[in-house]
């Protein structure tokens, strides 16, 4: 089975395609086209010269088109994820996400592509209304990622109702690991814990996250996303487990062996109805038709993570704050 993984390069996408390729799958990586050729976080990957390379933009048609040609399935990641960066710019998250996921669906329709999984995010949701939060769980966007998302997704089944495209969209709630960039919660919280400051600066410290480990999310796409029983419809991908931003920090500062304060930067607090205080996902409807089910507990993740920042702190700034 020959599989087209867009965003391949970025944080979930290396460690999906690296896993596909581990378990057979012949493996196209769609990274984003740049002049230096770099295929993101592949360069350094062991199974580099197993992996077909494909260069190309998920918001120009013809180059995802063309990469979609001879593929018999398409994991779809490729997108814009930053939060704060789509206050700066709305727009670029709609190009990219809802035509981007546009352009994804209408490829594999021409050339009649057999499974099509698509990303969602846990955003969509907005702050809890009750909890767990199931898939049929209210949508309510409250920044203009988690409104692009919301689009790619109404898009993305709106092409299995219409057309019988053969669509599975993975909501994953927050993932974290190894590879993950500097402006999200656990890194820049390691980031500035290894760097034996006095303070650790972060935003917002009481809205509740439901952490999973980045192989955990990998091998969910692969067991949800092929799964014969999945096709048209959402499944979440979480622990059912929540913590804290603030538990979090004092988490990691305890594994760490690291003593600082934790103090709320007010440039780092996003706006107030903009805020999502609470995710807790019930992930039993996964389980019960796929199996599929978290394996990784949080400190083990939380381990591996601080390994890996260890061992690559030249490529952090815990200085500055990461948009």
């Amino acid at each position: 089975m020959k599989v087209l993984v867009t965003g391949a390069g970025g944080f979930i996408g290396s460690h999906l395609t690296e896993m596909l390729v581990q378990k057979g799958f012949t493996v196209k990586a769609f990274v984003r086209y740049n002049s230096k050729n770099n295929w993101g976080w592949l360069e350094s990957s062991e199974y580099k010269k197993e992996i077909e390379v494909y260069t190309g933009d998920i918001r120009d048609f013809d180059s995802v088109n063309d990469a979609v040609k001879g593929t018999d399935a398409v994991f779809h990641l490729a997108a814009l994820i930053g939060i704060p960066y789509s206050y700066v710019s709305p727009l670029a998250y709609i190009k990219t996400n809802t035509e981007g996921t546009y352009n994804v669906l209408q490829a594999a329709r021409n050339n009649n592509v057999s499974r099509i999984v698509h990303t969602s995010t846990s955003e969509i949701y907005g702050t809890a209304q009750y909890v767990p939060i199931d898939e049929k769980h209210p949508y309510n966007p409250q920044s203009p990622y988690a409104a692009s998302k919301t689009g790619a997704d109404h898009m993305a089944l709106s092409y299995y109702r219409s057309f019988g495209t053969p669509v599975t969209v993975i909501r994953p709630f927050n993932t974290y690991g190894p590879r993950q960039s500097a402006r999200a919660i656990i890194p820049t919280i390691i980031s500035q814990a290894l760097t034996d400051r006095k303070e650790i600066k972060l935003g917002n410290l009481l809205p509740t996250r439901d952490l999973n480990y980045v192989k955990d999310t990998a091998a969910g796409f692969i067991h949800v996303g092929l799964n014969e029983h999945t096709i048209g419809d959402v499944y979440n991908l979480g622990t059912g487990k929540e913590i804290s931003i603030g538990d979090l920090a004092k988490k990691i500062l305890e594994l760490t062996g690291v003593q600082a304060n934790i103090v709320t930067d007010n440039q780092r607090l996003r706006p107030e109805k903009s805020e999502v205080e609470r995710l807790l996902s019930d992930p039993s409807k996964t389980f019960r038709v796929t199996g599929w089910k978290s394996a990784y507990t949080l400190e083990e993740g939380l381990r591996e993570t601080i390994s890996w920042i260890e061992k690559n702190k030249n490529i952090f700034k815990p200085d500055l704050y990461n948009v």
